[in-house]
């Protein structure tokens, strides 16, 4: 069954003759378009790809299974002439994509139906080909980890660090970071989300690297905590309590198993070793042609229960106020029966690179 069809699948289940999809994300999921200002009609047997003429070429290449509409007069005047055309009187639409304004233009008599992450839970269960594209985008990523090992010194800019691999990545195929390229040495690495700066790395520094790049639109999602010479020892304590944790989740992770009982486990076990306080973020999320996709260890996603086929992150951490901060974070793939770790391990203690 196709991705389409899946998703044609879904409507009787849920009462709707169909669905406007309109996140360009989804779009391109569903139809291979990687276009945006464009949506996504579909109904049980049929779909049309709305745009407008700049896409004609670009459609035409790329998708194969929509038909092609253009519109002059508005998206989604368009998107209603075909609703009142082929007699769907209940379309869904995506409730937490569509802002309110957009929503008002779609006109009546169609009754329009709000839905909730309707072609996003199709997403989170990746296929063979998507796998392949996953990994490739995390063997890019472990190739710049490697480059940034082999080139980092004391007196480098955390900023400059960040540009470097990101440049890297690129060169090996990469059309872009997954997010932005997080550096943060010494006391800021006890910052989760420090975002590189003009800080200079000094001897003895602890640095928390988080990256990722995009290759062909999948991303990877990695986080290694290394020292640039000799660290504090409590960086080193905080790091083997964190690294237990990570492989500790990993083999907890399987079908069956929740976000929630993912994230109890993680933060039970740091708080266990009395670092509790210190780890306030959530354990993992699901990534794929976004960064942050279901399924995972949070929020909404709580109670819901992994399946063969999803890839998510796990990343525990500890961040001491002042004295630095260790997370690790790899990509994994849910097997039938536990799970995959799709990233080179990390070493159960600290990397320290040597001085020059």
């Amino acid at each position: 069954m196709t991705r389409l069809e899946r998703l044609q699948h879904k409507l009787a289940e849920h009462d709707l003759d169909a669905v406007l999809v309109t996140n360009a994300t989804n779009v391109s999921y569903l139809t291979g378009f990687t276009g945006d200002e464009s949506a996504l009609l579909v109904s049980r047997s049929h779909s049309y790809l709305i745009t407008d003429s700049r896409f004609t070429t670009q459609v035409q290449a790329e998708v194969h299974n929509s038909e092609l509409v253009l519109h002059q007069a508005g998206l989604f005047a368009k998107t209603g002439e075909l609703a009142v055309q082929d007699g769907l009187q209940r379309v869904g639409f995506e409730g937490e994509i569509l802002v309110y304004e957009d929503f008002k233009r779609l006109p009546a008599p169609t009754t329009w139906v709000a839905t909730h992450n309707f072609v996003a839970t199709l997403r989170e269960v990746k296929d063979d080909s998507e796998l392949a594209l996953i990994q490739k985008a995390i063997e890019i990523a472990e190739a710049g980890y490697q480059h940034v090992l082999a080139t980092i010194q004391p007196g480098v800019t955390e900023a400059a660090v960040a540009l470097d691999l990101d440049f890297f990545m690129r060169k090996l195929g990469a059309s872009g970071t997954s997010f932005e390229t997080i550096v943060a040495s010494g006391a800021r690495s006890a910052m989760p989300h420090g975002a590189a700066t003009a800080k200079v790395i000094e001897a003895g520094d602890v640095v928390t690297l988080d990256w990722g790049c995009v290759y062909q639109g999948y991303v990877s999602d990695i986080t290694r905590t290394f020292a640039v010479g000799e660290p504090d020892p409590r960086i080193k304590t905080i790091y083997k309590v964190v690294y237990a944790a990570n492989r500790g989740v990993a083999e907890l992770m399987a079908p069956g198993v929740t976000g929630r009982e993912i994230n109890d486990f993680a933060h039970g076990f740091i708080d266990r070793a009395g670092y509790g306080q210190y780890f306030g973020h959530g354990t993992g999320h699901g990534i794929g042609l976004s960064i942050h996709e279901g399924p995972g260890a949070w929020g909404v996603y709580n109670a819901v229960p992994q399946v063969a086929g999803n890839v998510e992150t796990d990343e525990p951490g500890i961040y001491l106020p002042g004295v630095g901060g260790v997370r690790i974070e790899d990509d994994l793939l849910i097997t039938q029966d536990g799970a995959r770790v799709l990233t080179t391990p990390a070493p159960p203690e600290i990397l320290v690179v040597k001085v020059k």
